[in-house]
């Protein structure tokens, strides 16, 4: 690798990187803090597990600028584990999943992402640009005037610095300015410290607290696999969008091991598992990251913060966060979807409708997502069957008809295939099937060629079939059964 792509990938320009950087690991100290309250654990486990996510994707993952650490979709997961089981069976879950998401990364799963549409893609940021705001509103409603107006005073500046200097990120700015104003005016506002206590000590690799027994892998086991789906997709979600924000590429494949890597490692040092977090990733893009040395100091500095300068970040004013968040939301809200809804296909807005109504009525993304995919393929399917069509034409003076096969033969249109044919024509003396124009795609469709030759000549009708393309015939050499010896309907009344 020479040294003008490991800059590029690395540091474009380190002074932009770690001032991003630290814009991150300051955002990333109070959702950690709620995390590990939702999970049920103390604090320092989404701390530990953010500080050393970061740094270990920083190294292994696949796409640079992205900030991967606990999350709330994440946390959710292990709410009755913990409850029922204890924290120790919490870490042991976390390395399972970390080991089945190299696992994924070594099967190449990273490509089912080209299977996830663009309408699913929007969908699905816009949901969770949604969900972004409202979990700041428990921050606003009811917190009096003085926290309206910092979060107004916050807002004015993160937009309005950029007009006189892009030197520092603004959302920066915000964050040290409203500390020091609040804490110089001794104003009696929510603060970072009063969401959990911080730690004080580095954190130590140990073994899980369980025994390493068959019922304890049965009990992680589900857990594991849960952790690992909901991770992966919204990891390789937040990678397309980070592509798409920088207008780079990324390893998909080696974004899933990158993941499985920080995942074993924040087991092993007391973490919970984690993943890519779109508003964190956003918030390093706005604020001029663009390498992986971004990523990896904000893990750093997170530490540091919390560990030497603690007193301090608790003195950090839960208003100041609410107001990058707010900008997190704005900038990562497809605000475009909504002239686009009228001039795209309605089964496209369809499903970025349904993808963004499934994700905030459930708050699970993984259920959105699966929601979009699926509605996406059933328009796909439907769109298909449209192009698909058969034509006949008799030979008199044979009395052979030729059928003329057109369009793509798949499950959602071999029946039509098949019900497309006369088996029970007077006088016909012999039939062609011509698939020149045609492609035959599964198993279904082959078994529909089938039948329909079989049939035919279970009525002692002559068949030849002509035409058929590479591909098609390779797949009828392997799985079909009309053209083998002793081939006849298993049902011939059918």
């Amino acid at each position: 690798m020479d040294l003008v792509h490991l800059r590029s990938e690395w540091a474009p320009n380190v002074t932009r990187e770690l001032l991003a950087g630290a814009v991150v690991a300051l955002a990333l100290i109070p959702e950690a803090i709620a995390f590990s309250i939702i999970a049920g654990v103390d604090p320092k486990v989404g701390l530990y597990a953010s500080f050393c996510i970061a740094v270990v994707t920083a190294f292994a993952g696949g796409r640079p600028a992205m900030i991967s650490a606990a999350t709330g979709a994440m946390a959710l997961l292990m709410v009755g584990l913990v409850k029922d089981h204890g924290v120790g069976y919490l870490f042991a879950a976390t390395i399972l999943t970390g080991v089945l998401q190299i696992v994924a990364g070594a099967l190449r799963l990273g490509n089912l992402m080209r299977f996830v549409s663009r309408s699913v893609v929007t969908g699905f940021v816009n949901a969770l640009a949604i969900l972004i705001f409202l979990a700041q509103m428990p921050e606003l409603i009811g917190q009096g005037t003085t926290v309206y107006l910092m979060t107004a005073v916050g807002l004015l500046i993160i937009y309005g610095l950029p007009y006189l200097s892009k030197a520092v990120p603004s959302p920066l700015v915000t964050i040290i300015l409203l500390t020091a104003v609040s804490m110089y005016l001794g104003l009696g506002i929510h603060k970072v410290g009063d969401m959990g206590a911080l730690p004080s000590e580095l954190p130590w690799v140990a073994l899980p607290q369980v025994p390493f027994t068959w019922e304890t892998l049965q009990i992680i086991l589900p857990v594991s696999l849960t952790l690992t789906m909901v991770g992966l997709l919204e990891s390789l979600m937040t990678a397309a969008i980070v592509d798409e924000m920088t207008d780079t590429t990324s390893n998909k494949n080696r974004e899933c091991a990158g993941q499985g890597a920080a995942n074993i490692a924040s087991g092993f040092l007391g973490g919970m598992a984690g993943c890519a977090m779109i508003g964190q990733s956003v918030i390093n893009v706005s604020s001029g990251g663009r390498g992986r040395l971004s990523t990896l100091f904000s893990g750093v500095f997170l530490l540091f913060l919390i560990v030497v300068l603690g007193p301090y970040v608790a003195q950090i004013p839960m208003a100041a966060l609410v107001a990058v968040m707010i900008m997190v939301s704005i900038n990562t809200f497809q605000w475009k979807s909504f002239r686009t809804l009228v001039t795209h296909p309605k089964s496209s807005s369809f499903v970025m409708l349904g993808t963004v109504i499934v994700v905030v009525a459930t708050h699970d993304l993984a259920k959105g997502v699966l929601f979009g995919v699926i509605l996406s393929g059933l328009f796909f399917a439907h769109k298909v069957t449209k192009f698909f069509g058969i034509a006949s034409s008799r030979d008199e003076a044979t009395a052979v008809r030729t059928y003329k096969v057109t369009g793509q033969i798949f499950f959602a249109t071999a029946e039509a295939f098949h019900s497309a044919f006369d088996f029970r024509e007077e006088d016909l003396q012999g039939v062609v099937i011509d698939l020149s124009a045609a492609h035959f795609w599964d198993i279904t469709s082959i078994n529909a060629l089938d039948r329909v030759v079989l049939k035919f000549r279970h009525h002692n009708i002559p068949v030849e079939v002509i035409g058929m393309n590479e591909a098609t015939a390779t797949m009828v050499e392997r799985l079909g059964t009309h053209d083998k010896p002793g081939a006849a309907l298993a049902t011939p009344g059918h």
